[in-house]
């Protein structure tokens, strides 16, 4: 969910890899009633770009972040009798496809990760470059802060979620100075972190490795948000409200996404036959079929206009099949 947002409510929001979704996402969309889900709502920037594209679309829009809610519901006004805003994380996918009435689907977008909208609202805490109070909540309705979780998380499970969710080589010595720290005072500010954190990654790989602050802001933000324990009950949720002829795909910031991603979709696009059979099994062929080759990035001129969309990683499937033209109410 990497994006560019400059102006009131999303007025120059800039999607990431948004011709490439919409070419991906065109023919299952293109010329009958449909149903998108934007499983990430965000700021619209995608949402906004398919309802014009597509007159006969429903648009579907779930997103844990009323601020963005209420910012994509004002950016998406001329379409309001086209689409349904639904404040829920997207492992919700399926129940509220069923509650609405709208399925199977034959669009679903998952744009992941933390939005500029989070990003440059500098009261959030999710950036390490401005000080704020240590939130991270995505949905500030509800959960623990990541004060929370490093003034109370024992040494080993703030270690574990440092090395699982950052991939940080030095989370033990950093949750061991977290430590040390809350004996005298509780870290309450992103500033503080950032602090301790110059103090506690060895100055060479501070000069090779990138920011020390990056890694730990990562995974404390997907701590805070259940982030990965979402997205793997949300992928296979998906996948089974897809229509026949219907596409999902997914844009992915971080390795971990992008993995528990790719083995999904293998998974789905998989024969189901024993190994080793010459022929197909009747009703055991694959489910899905991949649409790109790999994972794609996004080009230089686009990480040149926008450098947060460096680091994405692109997957797509459909589901094997035509829909046929009663095959949904419309």
């Amino acid at each position: 969910m990497q994006t560019r947002e400059d102006g009131p409510a999303g007025a120059r929001h800039v999607p990431v890899l948004l011709p490439r979704v919409a070419d991906l996402l065109a023919p299952a969309l293109t010329g009958r009633p449909a149903t998108l889900v934007d499983a990430t709502l965000g700021l619209g920037g995608h949402a906004a770009a398919l309802l014009a594209a597509h007159p006969q679309l429903t648009l579907v829009g779930l997103d844990r972040d009323t601020d963005a809610l209420a910012m994509a519901g004002r950016r998406l006004v001329a379409f309001a009798d086209r689409t349904h805003l639904v404040h829920a994380v997207y492992d919700r996918i399926g129940e509220v496809v069923e509650e609405l009435g709208v399925g199977p689907v034959e669009g679903i977008l998952f744009d992941l990760g933390v939005s500029s909208l989070q990003l440059d609202a500098t009261a959030r805490g999710f950036s390490y470059s401005h000080d704020a109070d240590l939130d991270m909540r995505m949905d500030q309705t509800r959960g623990i802060t990541a004060a929370e979780v490093l003034n109370t998380y024992p040494v080993p499970a703030l270690a574990r979620v440092l090395r699982e969710y950052g991939e940080e080589r030095f989370a033990l010595r950093i949750a061991q100075a977290v430590a040390r720290r809350r004996e005298t005072a509780p870290l309450t500010r992103s500033a503080e972190l950032v602090e301790l954190l110059y103090a506690a990654v060895p100055a060479a790989s501070r000069r090779t490795g990138g920011h020390p602050a990056k890694r730990t802001f990562q995974a404390l933000r997907i701590e805070v948000n259940a982030e990965l324990e979402a997205l793997r009950a949300a992928l296979p949720a998906a996948l089974d409200v897809l229509a026949p002829g219907g596409r999902m795909v997914v844009l992915s910031y971080q390795s971990l996404e992008d993995r528990m991603v790719k083995r999904e979709f293998a998974e789905r696009a998989a024969s189901r036959s024993p190994v080793g059979l010459p022929v197909e099994l009747p009703g055991h062929g694959p489910e899905m079929r991949l649409l790109v080759r790999g994972s794609e990035p996004a080009g230089e001129d686009e990480i040149a206009d926008n450098p947060r969309a460096a680091s994405v990683r692109l997957r797509a499937i459909e589901r094997i099949g035509t829909a046929r033209a009663g095959d949904r109410a419309t």
